[in-house]
């Protein structure tokens, strides 16, 4: 059993909920969970994980100066993550002011950090999807959830006062377990899966530009179970004084390897034992000038940084989400 006390924010959420049943299983149990623990919609998530304590997100940071926890790492990955949500200031309020907060207290007990930006910063991708620091500041994305991300990015790269170690990692396209309450913000394998289910097709949208086929439109997938094998691995070398503090930065999170819409219905439909079948539709027009077209992390700084884990490919997460969780209706 490890005696590192953890605390995660965003526990109840979908990535987040993942990463606390990871950590169970490596025996992690002295965990303090942080989020919004009133919506019903969540609470399979994490009613039955193992941790030391709830906090709700409201309240956290005066629970934090009351109780004076101790504190060994944080996992920062609660944020308003809805890309449709155009109100700048509820994503500055979640995605912006309250990381500071969360750095701060880290930079002030000395605690390590690791924090979820995201590949929304990277905008239509005209600079390319290289973590690389001098390129932040040029960034445009598309939505005021990747804006308010790139504006935190921003902001950690121009502190003096940081974390002894820390990471910023830039998620491109997370599917997996626990996503059952995002609805419309879900994984197109969620949607596909249930219009499977539902309808026997799978509609996705008609590419609005030349250069790309219907189904052709490209994103770098990867699986929810990848994404928690590496903040884990970042947080044990972090734990264990493997990092150093020139390593602190940027990291992209991605499979390195963009992949269509269209493999991404097959591999659905091929997880349920099933030909594919399917229908292309109008993009609604809310998101038709704000869409990604294309989407690739350049992951050779997270290679450099001495990460060597295999990730799953699209066809093997998209198997292990379909068959083990959503056809049985489970958690991880």
């Amino acid at each position: 059993m490890s005696k590192e006390r953890v605390l995660i924010t965003g526990a109840a959420g979908f990535i987040v909920s993942c990463m606390v049943q990871y950590l169970n299983e490596q025996g992690f149990e002295n965990l303090i969970l942080v989020d919004d623990f009133g919506e019903e919609t969540k609470r399979k998530n994490w009613e039955e994980k193992k941790f030391n304590c709830i906090v709700e997100r409201i309240s956290f940071f005066d629970w934090l100066e009351e109780k004076k926890p101790k504190v060994d790492f944080i996992i920062h990955l609660g944020a308003r993550t809805d890309t449709t949500e155009f109100d700048y200031e509820v994503h500055r309020t979640l995605n912006y002011n309250y990381s500071i907060e969360v750095w701060n207290y880290c930079t002030a007990n000395q605690i390590p950090l690791v924090y979820a930006s995201s590949a929304a910063t990277y905008g239509d991708g005209t600079l390319g999807y290289d973590d690389n620091h001098e390129i932040i500041d040029k960034l445009q994305p598309l939505n005021p959830y990747g804006v308010s991300k790139n504006e935190f990015d921003k902001w950690a790269l121009q502190q003096t006062n940081q974390p002894p170690f820390w990471a910023g990692i830039k998620f491109f396209n997370v599917y997996g377990p626990n996503e059952y309450h995002k609805e419309r913000m879900a994984s197109v394998i969620w949607h596909s899966f249930n219009q499977i289910k539902k309808d026997g097709v799978v509609k996705l949208f008609k590419s609005h530009r030349a250069d790309f086929k219907d189904g052709q439109q490209l994103r770098d997938f990867i699986y929810a179970k990848d994404i928690v094998k590496v903040i884990d691995w970042l947080m044990n070398e972090m734990l264990h004084e493997s990092w150093t503090y020139q390593k602190n930065g940027l990291y992209n999170l991605g499979t390195g390897n963009a992949r269509s819409f269209e493999d991404l219905v097959k591999a659905t439909f091929s997880a349920l034992d099933l030909q594919p079948n399917i229908e292309y539709v109008d993009m609604p027009l809310d998101i038709r000038d704000k869409y990604q077209y294309f989407t690739e992390a350049n992951m050779q700084k997270l290679k450099k940084a001495g990460y060597t884990e295999k990730f799953y490919s699209l066809e093997e997460g998209v198997n292990d989400y379909v068959r083990n969780y959503l056809k049985q209706l489970k958690v991880y």
